[in-house]
């Protein structure tokens, strides 16, 4: 994969130095996060609606932080604290499998027990950093909560084409059980969708792309990304698939202009930030859009 990204670099350097693409083209670095963003946006676009559909926003923010005590489970078992994947994915998926069985297994609500569980993740999470604050290099915990483009490299572009491809292999054959077992479990039920098996199967794969999106967005704000490309896209949506076209699109936008503009207008606002604000203005404008064109107003998809 390695000569396929240097392939791509040079020829849109290439085209930088000639003054056709602007000039961030010339970076490595910024190339290799725009390459991260087109993998992103869709992912984010696609799991965002269903995120929304199914109101698990707090959650995705949960497993998000909880990758902080993954970086620091992963400097404690000789990981590199550049890239300790292993941890991250490991903890995250066992943190967001075993909140998940506990909604199952309790009268208590799912805001409270996401609440109870992040806390917890927090708690260990900042205390372990503390222990290891010695081995670790305060950056990457910059990068960590608040992503960081000048952090991305090959293995970050390989982990997130890794989970985009099982994202597509698993995520798109089973779409219309995971749709209906959100919208109705009752008559996924009784159609033989096995709802259990799909909910976890739904936890994990958003799990898995809230951790490959660290590096660019940040556990900070990996939710709003998640949300507001969904929540901007059903604005002015008429149907589900509209829905989950347009946040694809708003995702894909929001990632890659939130990546440039900073660079391109010398603007000191992290990557993260940069596109989450993008996202916010544009969901302003399709909310301005719904209030003001009859055709949105009182729409609902």
């Amino acid at each position: 994969m390695n000569a396929f990204y240097t392939f791509i670099r040079d020829h849109l350097q290439a085209l930088a130095a000639s003054h056709l693409l602007p000039q961030p083209f010339e970076y490595e670095f910024v190339i290799n996060a725009l390459l991260c963003a087109l993998l992103i946006g869709p992912l984010l676009g696609v799991l965002g609606s269903m995120v929304m559909i199914k109101r698990m926003a707090f959650f995705s923010q949960a497993v998000g932080n909880a990758a902080m005590t993954g970086v620091a489970i992963g400097v404690l078992i000789g990981e590199s604290y550049t890239s300790p994947y292993l941890s991250m994915f490991g903890f995250c998926v066992l943190f967001a499998l075993t909140l998940k069985y506990t909604q199952h297994r309790t009268t208590l609500s799912n805001d409270t027990l996401i609440g109870v569980f992040l806390s917890i993740s927090l708690a260990v999470g900042a205390s372990l950093l503390l222990f290891v604050s010695a081995k670790i290099n305060t950056h990457v915990m910059e990068s960590v909560l608040f992503g960081s483009i000048l952090a991305v490299d090959h293995t970050d572009m390989n982990v997130l084409l890794i989970v985009t491809a099982t994202c597509a292999l698993v995520g798109l054959p089973l779409y219309n059980s995971i749709l209906l077992a959100s919208l109705n479990p009752s008559l996924a039920h009784a159609r033989g969708v096995p709802v259990r098996v799909v909910e976890y199967l739904f936890v994990v794969l958003v799990t898995l792309v809230t951790v490959a999106c660290l590096k660019i967005i940040g556990a900070v704000l990996v939710e709003a990304l998640l949300l507001i490309p969904a929540a901007a896209a059903r604005n002015v949506s008429r149907s589900l698939p509209g829905l989950v076209t347009l946040a694809i699109l708003i995702a894909t936008f929001a990632c890659v202009f939130g990546i440039l503009a900073p660079m391109q207008y010398q603007i000191p606002v992290p990557t993260g930030g940069a596109i989450v604000i993008i996202a916010a203005l544009v969901f302003v404008v399709t909310a301005v859009i719904r209030a003001s064109t009859s055709r949105f107003r009182g729409a609902s998809v």
